[in-house]
């Protein structure tokens, strides 16, 4: 036949005895190697390529919350790292903070004031004056509270570091007004501890 190939038997290539310490493979071009690393800037699959993102999120945040359950700056959000942080941290979580204590009593009292004129119509007045007096005299214990923890923690961290990094005393205020079971990061120190 005229258009039938001719079976030969193929011939293998001549292999070069592998020397010690190559890696037994021909160096590839600078094309491949350009070729193997170039990837689109849209992907085919954009349904797929989301879902890898979401996964990806979610593994994130599941790791830094995590992290701030325990206490491993590696993973935290960047607003909760660093020496300082734990620092201001430690010093608010070995004090006993005004504002911890008044939000939850606040709370309680402003229910019962609010039950208790149903129940015995007379009370209001009292009850509402009662509230007022609570509520102004916490929040004015709280402001006070603050001026000291914030006075300490300046203290201390120029101490510590030489300088107060902006935002840092903020940082503990609001940490101070948090109730302790709630704080995230957790409080690593117990009430009265030093920090480490």
């Amino acid at each position: 036949m005229i258009f039938r190939k001719r079976d030969t038997p193929e011939t293998p290539e001549p292999t070069q005895p592998v020397r010690p310490g190559s890696k037994g493979r021909p160096t590839r071009t600078r094309k491949e190697a350009e070729a193997a690393r170039r990837r689109p800037l849209v992907v085919d699959d954009r349904k797929e390529a989301r879902k890898r993102d979401r996964a990806r999120a979610s593994k994130e945040r599941a790791e830094a919350q995590q992290a701030l359950m325990t206490g491993d700056e590696k993973k935290m959000p960047l607003q909760h790292r660093g020496p300082e942080r734990r620092m201001v941290r430690d010093l608010v979580d070995s004090r006993r903070n005004v504002a911890e204590y008044f939000f939850p009593i606040a709370l309680i009292f402003m229910l019962v004031a609010l039950v208790m004129p149903l129940i015995k119509p007379d009370l209001y007045v009292t009850m509402s004056t009662g509230m007022i007096v609570v509520l102004w005299g916490g929040i004015l214990l709280c402001v006070i509270d603050s001026l000291v923890l914030r006075r300490h923690l300046r203290k201390r961290l120029t101490e510590q570091f030489g300088s107060v990094e902006r935002g840092l005393v903020g940082y503990g205020i609001m940490r101070a007004i948090q109730i302790r079971r709630f704080r995230l990061p957790r409080a690593q120190v117990k009430h009265g501890e030093q920090p480490r």
